[in-house]
């Protein structure tokens, strides 16, 4: 089956087999790893993209799913200069990663959840993450560099 996505705003067009996960699309025909495979059942959120704007765990989307969609991976985060995302700023400085396994995934919900509410409560943050599982920082690092990237990340659109 022929797809063709928009990743990170190039077109990436390939014959891939009907059952060809986009997190495997992403990872083995664009050639962008940062977006990891962590459970292959939504459990993890190590997966997580944009998919036309809206958060999504790219291990339970078909490919052929995402064909003529726009996908944003962590790397398409960084502006044309190569500076960071504010979220991506915000992890660095507030310490909001160890091992980094799924700090793609968190960044990408991040993200998500600060284009539809630009000044989240703690609480609020919490509730959005739910679906990403750190098994390293016990998460205040995590919910601390989002809500310091809220105001600058709210001036910042992605995709």
């Amino acid at each position: 089956m022929k797809v063709s996505i928009t990743v990170n705003g190039t077109k990436v067009a390939a014959d891939v087999a009907d059952r060809t996960l986009l997190v495997h699309f992403l990872r083995d025909v664009a050639g962008l790893t940062a977006t990891n495979v962590g459970c292959d059942s939504t459990s993890c959120g190590a997966c997580t993209v944009l998919l036309d704007g809206t958060s999504a765990k790219s291990c339970t989307v078909l490919a052929a799913q995402a064909d003529g969609s726009e996908v944003v991976t962590v790397e398409g985060l960084a502006g044309g200069s190569g500076e960071m995302h504010p979220v991506q700023a915000a992890f660095r400085a507030e310490h909001g990663l160890q091992c980094g396994f799924c700090t793609p995934g968190m960044v990408m919900a991040a993200v998500s959840l600060l284009a539809e509410n630009p000044s989240p409560t703690e609480e609020e943050v919490r509730t959005a993450l739910e679906g990403n599982l750190c098994r390293c920082t016990g998460y205040h690092n995590i919910v601390r560099a989002v809500l310091a990237a809220a105001p600058a990340a709210s001036e910042r659109r992605v995709g």
